[in-house]
């Protein structure tokens, strides 16, 4: 230690074992963080300026939106800049904010999720008291909980990460901040930390996961006791989207995760942590929105109140 070299800065690799990936590449990928920052930016003001979408479902959906763009935006733009530029430098604050906001995104992600799943249990098993238990009280507790809850769960685990020293080589082997890369240059025994972010990964993981597992028995359960096939489909599809999302939110993160951070196939983590956080939020809001009639009708009447505001000013 008294010989290290410490550093202020950390320099990202990205793809550099893929040389033939070109400008056309990375244009792709900054068109799927506008279509995401688009896509998540339209449900955030329709739900807001659309009275009809101040339900249960759609605050949820507000808040998920906004931690979708919160963990976008922590990472793709920056890569995209380095990209662009050909400076693949992040200084170490920068680095160790990124860390910190991508897992708390992540961690809010979850619990929202959680709550979702909820959500629509009440809402296909127990139609009559659904307005008396989803009260907008309990709604707001609820949002309430998994920022606060995400943050506190992260905020303790990143003092650590950023407590240690850095020393050696400030080569990150990946597009952002990722922990284990970000671990594997720590010059201090990480075992412990490594030991507890497993734990709060599998706890939050897995806890989210089961609660939406039993959730959905549930909701499957009553769905195939209705009697008539109209019913049957149309609460099908109230959970449907959600569904889709959960399945593609749960695959990605606990092959990427559910192991000790250092660990794992770099390329493999790299290509996956690729298609989280570029395509997958992309996809999110079409999943939510494309074959929503109500949403739909609810973005029209905001686009042509917005147009014939303009005209009369």
């Amino acid at each position: 230690m008294a010989n290290a070299t410490f550093f202020n800065e950390f320099i990202l690799l990205g793809f550099s074992e893929f040389h033939k990936l070109d400008l056309g590449f990375y244009t792709l990928l900054l068109l799927m963080y506008l279509l995401s920052l688009v896509g998540h930016s339209l449900i955030i003001i329709v739900v807001s300026m659309e009275p009809k979408l101040h339900t249960p479902m759609y605050f949820f959906l507000f808040n998920f939106s906004a931690a979708e763009i919160s963990s976008t935006t922590t990472e793709i733009p920056k890569m995209l800049v380095n990209s662009f530029s050909g400076k693949n430098t992040i200084c170490f604050t920068c680095c160790m904010a990124q860390v910190f906001m991508v897992f708390t995104m992540g961690a809010v992600e979850f619990i929202i999720l959680t709550v979702m799943s909820f959500d629509r249990y009440v809402a296909i098993c127990k139609p009559l008291h659904y307005q008396m238990i989803m009260t907008s009280g309990l709604c707001r507790k609820l949002s309430l909980l998994a920022w606060i809850g995400g943050f506190g769960l992260i905020f303790p685990q990143s003092v650590v990460v950023w407590s240690y020293p850095y020393c050696g080589t400030n080569l990150i082997d990946h597009f952002f901040c990722d922990i284990g890369p970000v671990l594997q240059l720590a010059c201090a025994d990480t075992t412990v930390i490594e030991l507890i972010g497993f734990v709060y990964g599998a706890v939050i993981m897995w806890g989210s996961f089961g609660f939406s597992l039993i959730s959905y028995m549930r909701i499957i359960n009553t769905i195939l006791h209705i009697p008539s096939a109209t019913g049957r489909s149309k609460a099908f599809f109230t959970c449907a989207s959600h569904l889709i999302v959960l399945t593609i939110f749960y695959t990605a993160d606990m092959l990427m995760y559910l192991k000790p951070s250092t660990h794992g196939d770099t390329r493999l983590n790299k290509a996956i942590s690729l298609v989280r956080t570029s395509f997958v939020p992309m996809l999110n809001p079409f999943i939510y929105t494309i074959r929503n009639s109500e949403f739909k009708t609810a973005l029209w009447k905001v686009v042509t109140k917005r147009t014939s505001f303009s005209h009369s000013a």
